[in-house]
């Protein structure tokens, strides 16, 4: 089946470590895009002749900005096109700054049944350093009233090697987030991303060196496998039953459809965007065509971002040539290092150490 993947690009304002295509959330510019959302929900569910959808997610930017209401609108629009089927799993991000609890009810009132939470860390200090909207109290406020409202499927996010960070303040963070007890936990490495404010004045933030960043990203692994969350792709973790089948999709080469400036898709074998233009969106553009997409090595290299890693028998279900790459790719194997990667005749899999070097592991692997 399908997922679907909505942006809203609008946010209160721009964190500085933020690389994402986002802009001023004005209610006209809003209006605008909830229509023209809408407009091309209708014509790519006639184009796809009404597929079924398992999941639906609204990322941005911050979608909690775009308000409750204009998500229903949406979401009924999606509904009106796909058929969504009743078990989908229809995520939205938020930031805590917003959750109301009138707005949280009527979150739950339009159809999202699992929430996305913004909070990135447990310190205040390092709060205000990110630029963040909301305090640790707020954010532990924020989950108090999805869960009054009927939210029984909580991610919260956490960022790793902040400005003047160390094992100590992670520690807090991570008491702090599993003390909410959500039912998953994105935890992942803070990138400078050129053109951002922090790229400005990278030299200036006392970043973690390298190893210190590495060191983080280990602790926070032992950390949440001891308190029940199971890595299960290099950044999520998730108590049994409840890792995210939207992000899966995307990690087991599944198709989706992605709507809004930036967004992207996988269909077909093929893959397409939308440029990073609102005006662009709102014209009723094309999307561009990003080539072909789906052969072995980017179903390898997608599989490898996961605990479960790649088999044989999945890469031979696959490929006329499966078995034989996978074989290759297992001889490869054999020649790094144990504590990189897990492997055994029939499956390949990285190791937390192997995820901080993925980059590096892949480029053996899949020369």
């Amino acid at each position: 089946m399908l997922s679907l993947y909505l942006h809203i690009p609008f946010c209160m304002k721009k964190c500085p470590y933020c690389d994402f295509y986002s802009l001023p959330a004005e209610s006209g510019a809003m209006d605008a895009y909830a229509a023209a959302l809408q407009e091309r929900l209708r014509d790519w569910g006639e184009r796809l002749s009404r597929p079924k959808v398992h999941t639906v997610y609204f990322g941005g930017g911050t979608p909690s900005r775009f308000g409750a209401a204009r998500l229903r609108i949406v979401l009924e629009a999606a509904r009106s096109s796909f058929e969504i089927v009743p078990e989908a799993e229809i995520t939205a991000e938020a930031n805590p700054a917003d959750v109301t609890a009138d707005f949280a009810r009527a979150l739950c009132a339009a159809g999202v049944n699992r929430v996305s939470l913004g909070v990135q860390s447990g310190n205040d200090g390092e709060l205000s350093v990110l630029g963040r909207r909301h305090t640790a109290r707020g954010a532990a406020e924020a989950v108090g009233r999805l869960r009054e409202a009927g939210v029984r499927n909580l991610s919260l996010d956490l960022m790793l090697g902040l400005p003047g960070s160390g094992a100590d303040t992670l520690q807090r963070s991570l008491e702090f987030l599993t003390s909410l007890s959500p039912e998953h936990i994105s935890a992942y490495l803070l990138k400078i991303e050129p053109g951002t404010p922090f790229a400005a004045r990278a030299e200036t933030l006392a970043l973690p060196e390298d190893d210190d960043a590495a060191e983080q990203y280990l602790l926070a692994v032992r950390f949440l496998a001891a308190h029940g969350y199971a890595q299960y792709e290099i950044s999520n973790f998730a108590r049994p039953g409840f890792e995210s089948r939207h992000n899966l999709q995307y990690w087991r080469s599944g198709e989706y459809l992605g709507l809004g400036p930036s967004a992207h898709s996988f269909l077909s074998g093929r893959r397409f965007f939308f440029p990073r233009s609102l005006a662009s969106f709102l014209q009723g553009n094309a999307p561009q065509d990003d080539g072909a997409g789906g052969d072995f090595s980017e179903y390898a290299m997608l599989a490898l971002r996961l605990s479960e890693g790649l088999s044989r028998d999945s890469c031979a279900a696959r490929f006329p040539e499966g078995e034989a790459r996978f074989s290759d790719l297992l001889r490869r194997a054999e020649t790094l290092p144990a504590r990189l990667l897990r492997r055994s005749p029939e499956r390949v899999s990285l190791t937390p150490e192997g995820f901080l070097v993925s980059n590096a592991v892949l480029a053996a692997l899949l020369p």
